[in-house]
């Protein structure tokens, strides 16, 4: 298993780096055995506004699936220890719904428009204006009960999925008044979106000539 630690607006010292080892070893010792990487990512923020600063983030590629967890405190030592019991859990349940999926998967047409809701249109997202942080996984066909308990173990306010019953790729989301979204593509006639084809100019004729 590879462990990568990385830090922002801090120092990984010795004693910051042996706590990350200690704390993250302990939580995935009993997952080890379809864990590739464990990226941890610490960070304080430099905003007086927010009063938990010291944030610990971990990442976890297991299976071609990605687990998550993100926990902030006034103090580091309390943040990892806080992430770490918070990936436990994931991952328990991760391991639990691996070993029940051969009889326990939920049926592709299952779900309901309750559990999906409606379209946000006037959501935008606020992107890093210096660095952008680009994330690279991989995106096998699912369901979107399947996409749904992704969601779940991300931590995200959303999850991109590739959808199995339409082909295409999809977004799920977290409504800010409860319940899901799902954002897709609009379904294409004759190759094109639906609209209609803009009108050709026509050829001006050409004179006779006596």
């Amino acid at each position: 298993m590879k462990l990568v630690i990385q830090g922002k607006n801090i120092d990984i010292t010795d004693p910051i780096r042996s706590y990350v080892e200690e704390k993250i070893n302990k939580a995935v010792s009993h997952f080890q055995s379809f864990i590739t990487e464990v990226d941890v990512h610490l960070s304080v923020a430099r905003n007086p506004r927010i009063h938990d600063t010291q944030i610990a983030e971990v990442t976890v590629y297991a299976n071609g699936s990605v687990i998550r967890a993100e926990e902030s405190s006034e103090n580091l030592y309390a943040s990892l220890d806080l992430v770490a019991d918070k990936l436990s859990r994931k991952l328990r349940k991760y391991k639990e719904k691996r070993q029940n999926i051969s009889h326990e998967r939920p049926q592709t047409d299952s779900y309901t428009p309750e559990l999906i809701g409606s379209l946000v249109n006037d959501q935008v997202p606020e992107l890093p204006k210096a660095v952008i942080r680009r994330k690279y996984f991989a995106m096998p066909p699912m369901s979107v009960e399947e996409a749904l308990e992704h969601l779940e173990m991300v931590d995200h306010d959303f999850f991109v999925f590739y959808n199995q019953d339409t082909h295409a790729i999809n977004v799920i989301y977290e409504r800010n008044h409860g319940g899901f979204g799902l954002i897709q593509p609009r379904p294409q006639t004759n190759g094109h979106t639906g609209r209609p084809a803009p009108h050709k100019s026509q050829a001006t004729p050409s004179r006779s000539h006596s």
